[in-house]
């Protein structure tokens, strides 16, 4: 798969690693062109730097590796090349005491549609620091790392899929791109628990088997343990 990476930062370079190692091609585009040569250079052989524009060309699929604001001005500058392609938005807007910046109630994700309205737009990757993407794979207590997925279009979010598990994770459907406020209100929270309150986010809530309460005893086990 061609992808086309839009920035240069730690996002970029913690996804696209895994992306080269499984053996897609990458242009990794910046407006900075030293800076993507570093990380081109950094990723490896199937990976090359490209301005802006000519990342988001060449990507069948393309990452928005961009701070919340900037993704959006970056993306309507390109609208026309990105017309039909799989649009990746990985970016959080939180701001100071971990609050939304979305005050319109329109999310990151909906906003960058808004921009570039003949692509796809796929929310993914934003809940874990660029850290958590650089494991491979990361595994927590056995278990792999689910990444929710929200998108309209079928074929994009099975392309996105793919790529969430050749990050070593498991992609979990999200739902509509609408939804994709959710996952930002969802990073905001998480952010200030981990960040702001030292305090284990995981432990907020309770496991699947138990997500709709303690189920109650079969009648026959309970009347059989009683004799």
């Amino acid at each position: 798969m061609r992808i086309g990476v839009l920035g240069t930062g730690n996002m970029a370079d913690a996804l696209a690693t895994h992306w080269v190692r499984s053996g897609h091609d990458v242009a990794v585009g910046g407006r900075d062109m030293h800076k993507a040569e570093r990380l081109a250079t950094r990723l490896g052989s199937s990976a090359k730097p490209a301005s802006l524009r000519a990342a988001a060309e060449f990507g069948e699929v393309v990452l928005s590796a961009l701070p919340f604001g900037t993704g959006t001005s970056v993306v309507r500058e390109l609208q026309a090349v990105l017309d039909g392609k799989v649009l990746i938005d990985c970016s959080n807007p939180v701001g100071p005491g971990f609050r939304l910046l979305t005050e319109s109630g329109v999310s990151a994700a909906q906003q960058l549609a808004a921009a570039a309205p003949g692509s796809h737009v796929v929310k993914a990757f934003n809940l874990c620091h660029e850290d958590v993407w650089r494991m491979s794979p990361p595994i927590f207590d056995g278990r792999r790392l689910a990444v929710p997925v929200c998108g309209d279009d079928g074929t994009a979010l099975a392309l996105v899929h793919q790529l969430v598990r050749h990050v070593g994770c498991e992609p979990v459907a999200g739902g509509s791109l609408e939804r994709a406020g959710l996952l930002e209100a969802t990073a905001a929270l998480f952010i200030g628990l981990w960040v702001g309150e030292g305090a284990d986010a995981q432990a907020i809530a309770p496991p699947l088997a138990f997500a709709t309460g303690p189920r109650d005893e079969d009648p026959q086990t309970a009347e059989e343990a009683s004799r």
